[in-house]
């Protein structure tokens, strides 16, 4: 059932926003000409897609802004219709340039242009876990393989047969390769190939998905203009692309996308559906009331009391932290909790105490690294935080940046770094992969769970009034003064 749900939601992603235009689209101005850049992509995880706060996000939508921006004028996204809908818009003049997820092949190369690549995939095999892993292509001579039609794994599954004959693989059109992957993961397909990200992306929520068989060599992912460049556009990407690659912006953005969603294995992800069968429905109303109380998306509150205690409110760990939010009992005492095993106090106070730590920081540090850092100090406190962004900057590295911080973390555990430090000894490493794994936590929510909206949940908040709220930031204050 869950497998169906999750097909179900999505397919619904790639239906949320309004296809732009058909076949009978007129062409666009040439870009010397236009007032506005005009782009042509898809609906997908992996290149533009709605976020959690119901604005677009995704690397190719990101990308293209920060380019935009540059070039001072406004950007008109043109969705396509299906994966292969994409290139012909451009080739019609529907569209100054395409950024769809499009690797460059050589078939591809000959009818346009490409900017340079901004990162690199493998196509590979994924089959469902119930059916046999195959040692080579040989062995699925007689398997149902599905690939996106005229994508550049459908280019590769040709050129294999041409030297396999009884390879057989049936092309799908579609606007979304994961349609394919949730073919797999319920069983209605065999085996499906994709692009190396596409799957990992895919594997945090269908985690009877698996890597078979790597095929072809890597494959550059890049943008697409019409052969004559499109008036010199070409140039200027060409120009982007380079100085981001060159000072850390596309870094950054990469790590925000793609970072952390390798870092659990199978029984990690399989813990956490479970528990969102069996513990999640007893305590949703309390992230629900904690995200009024803190404004923090409660399901971002909840991934964080599910790597703290799988939302167990009795949880004791070895060193005395305890309850559903793993206080101790030095910060339980200092901001009023009584009682840690009680479930709610535990999540009120564990909200509100990551949305201190996060308006503590740095005001330059921009999201989501803001919060990605203060859920590190969550972990390990803000004193060890700012040691870590202080070694950052010793290091010549970004001490906004969580990319950078990820470096810089794990070396808090060195005597002879940590001896250099107002802070001294830290497990700078857990703080990353408690972050790390937060993050991948809150994308299986966001995609599985509804956002809160004022007012729908309304239960319980009469006693969460302004005073407590002051009170408890009176009392973190005090905390942090000694930083």
């Amino acid at each position: 059932m869950r497998r169906l749900a999750a097909g179900i939601l999505l397919l619904a992603i790639a239906a949320a926003a309004p296809l732009s235009g058909v076949d009978t689209d007129p062409p666009v101005p040439r870009f010397i000409d236009a007032t506005e850049l005009v782009v042509v992509t898809r609906n997908s995880p992996t290149t533009r897609y709605i976020d959690p706060d119901g604005n677009f996000a995704g690397v190719e939508h990101d990308l293209v802004e920060m380019f935009a921006r540059e070039l001072r004028m406004p950007v008109r996204f043109v969705e396509a219709t299906s994966y292969a809908d994409v290139l012909p818009r451009l080739e019609r003049g529907q569209a100054h340039m395409a950024a769809a997820g499009l690797a460059i092949t050589p078939e591809r190369a000959r009818r346009f242009l490409f900017s340079p690549p901004y990162m690199e995939v493998q196509q590979v095999l994924v089959h469902n876990d119930t059916l046999p892993r195959p040692r080579t292509l040989r062995d699925l001579q007689s398997r149902r393989i599905e690939v996106v039609a005229d994508s550049s794994a459908a280019e590769t599954l040709h050129n294999l047969a041409e030297r396999m004959p009884a390879l057989r693989f049936e092309e799908v059109r579609t606007v979304n390769p994961e349609d394919l992957l949730i073919r797999v993961a319920e069983g209605t397909a065999d085996y499906a190939v994709a692009s190396s990200h596409i799957v990992d992306v895919a594997r945090n929520f269908h985690p009877n998905l698996t890597k078979s068989l790597a095929l072809g060599d890597g494959e550059p992912i890049a943008w697409a203009f019409a052969q004559d460049g499109n008036d010199g556009l070409a140039a200027k990407a060409r120009a982007f692309l380079n100085r981001v690659g060159s000072d850390g912006t596309l870094k950054r953005l990469m790590d925000r996308y793609y970072g952390h969603v390798t870092r659990l294995d199978r029984a990690d992800l399989d813990g956490l559906f479970e528990a969102m069968r069996a513990r999640l429905p007893a305590y949703r109303a309390l992230f629900k009331q904690a995200q009024e109380l803190t404004g923090i998306d409660w399901r971002l509150l909840a991934a964080l009391g599910f790597q703290e205690s799988k939302w167990d409110p009795l949880a004791t760990s070895p060193t005395g932290v305890r309850g559903m939010m793993m206080l101790t009992g030095t910060t339980a005492d200092r901001l009023g909790v009584r009682d840690r095993l009680d479930a709610r106090a535990s999540v009120f106070a564990g909200a509100r105490y990551l949305r201190d730590l996060r308006d503590a920081l740095s005001p330059r540090i921009g999201e989501p690294d803001r919060t990605w850092m203060a859920l590190a100090a969550y972990n390990q406190g803000l004193g060890h935080l700012e040691d870590a962004r202080k070694l950052a900057q010793r290091q010549g590295l970004n001490p906004d940046a969580w990319v950078d911080l990820k470096r810089s973390l794990p070396l808090l555990s060195r005597p002879d770094v940590y001896a250099t430090l107002r802070h001294g000894f830290a497990r700078g490493g857990e703080a990353l992969a408690l972050t790390e794994n937060v993050r991948t936590f809150y994308d299986i929510l966001v995609r599985f769970e509804a956002p809160h909206r004022p007012g729908d949940d309304p239960a319980g908040l009469d006693s969460l009034n302004a005073a407590a709220n002051e009170a408890f930031s009176a009392t973190l204050g005090r905390l942090m003064a000694g930083i």
